[in-house]
This record gives structure tokens, sequence and C-alpha cells, in this order.
């Protein structure tokens, strides 16, 4: 008798600690094996500012040629024998042909937004006579479109300007520039002041008089 009691408390004692264990097991919590992910910072997450519109870069012009790096053609003719030659020189050259030295001091061209267009050279020409000694025939500016402003006066040589190569700023001192975004609001303000007006409203016909009653 005392073996059965023992072992119904046995039995008893197993199946408490069996409930136990089961009970433990459903309440623990499952551990994640994944890491955490790091949380944003601020600086990802911010949106990026737009980037200023650029500004429209002013258009690069042209400087003018300094004297000593400009280059000009001459044109030399001996009216004894009809022989022409050009001579190309920049300011403060010399070139001898013969008996006549012709020596370039400047050139230079007019401005584009000048009315009129001239190509000149100061030019001195200088001729050695019968006793070998050189005397100065001409010193002062030739033009090329109007060659008869100045001209060298000798009975066998003739020295005119043909070019003169050289770069000038496209705009005057005085020019003042406007931006295309300028000329675009101009041009549309302009087409708004041209449009015509709208159509007035038509003025509402008046009501037909109300029609005399009946003599009675």
């Amino acid at each position: 008798m005392n073996r059965w009691m023992i072992a119904g408390g046995a039995a008893v004692l197993l199946a408490i600690g069996g409930a136990a264990v089961a009970l433990q097991n459903d309440t623990t919590a499952p551990v994640s094996t994944d890491a955490p992910k790091a949380a944003p910072s601020p600086a990802a997450t911010r949106k990026a500012a737009p980037a200023p519109a650029a500004s429209e870069a002013p258009p690069v012009t042209a400087k003018e040629t300094p004297m000593n790096q400009r280059v000009a053609v001459l044109g030399l003719l001996n009216k004894r024998n009809g022989v022409s030659r050009d001579l190309t020189m920049k300011p403060g050259q010399a070139v001898r042909v013969g008996d006549v030295i012709v020596r370039l001091r400047a050139c230079e061209t007019t401005a584009p937004w000048e009315a009129q267009q001239l190509t000149g050279a100061f030019v001195q020409v200088d001729v050695q006579g019968f006793d070998k000694k050189w005397r100065r025939v001409f010193s002062g500016w030739l033009y090329k479109e109007s060659p008869s402003l100045n001209v060298v006066e000798h009975p066998i040589y003739d020295v005119w300007p043909k070019s003169c190569t050289m770069t000038r700023p496209e705009i005057g001192p005085d020019t003042v520039r406007v931006s295309s975004a300028s000329i675009s609001s101009g041009i549309a303000a302009a087409k708004r002041s041209s449009a015509p007006n709208s159509a007035p409203a038509p003025t509402p016909a008046p009501s037909p008089s109300a029609s005399p009653s009946n003599p009675t």
C-alpha cells in the first residue's frame, strides 16, 4: 500500500514539473538574431536644397590689339618699270627696296560701330637721290578706302595701305549690355500692350413697352 502511495505521489510531482516547464517555455519571448538597424542620420533624411540658378555670365569681348602686335600690308609701286609688290610689316619696321625705304609707324582700322569704315597706316617714305643722300618724301596717314585724302607725291614711287590686321572690342565704352531675360520680358510687355482690348459687353436691348389695354 505504501509503495502505491509513493508511486502515485511521484507521478503527481512529475506532472506538476512538466506543466511548469511548458508554461515557462510559452512565456519566454523569442530572441531575434538580426542586428539592429541604425537610425538614419538627419543629414540623410534632409532634402537637398535646390541649387541656385546660375547667373548669366557676361560675354567676353575681344580687347584691342596692341600697336606692336598689329600687321599691315602696304603696296609699293615703281612707276618707272611698273613693278608693284606687297610689303608685310609691323609698326616700327622698315623695308628697303632699291633706293626707297618704306617705314611703318602705325596702322589702325575704325571701330565696328563707326559709320565710316577706314583702314589707315602711318607711313614714312625715304628716297635716295643721285647724290646718294636720303630724303624723306612723305610722312603721314594713308587710307585704303579714301586714297585721295592723302597721297605720296613722288614721280617714281607710290605707296598705299592694303590691310591692317587687328582686333577691336565689339562694343563701345558707353554701351550698356541688356540681358536676354530683360529683352524677353520687354517683348512680352510690348505684345500685351499692343493686343486689342476685350470687346465691351453688349448693351441690353430696351424692353418693349407694354401694349395699351383694349378699350372697354
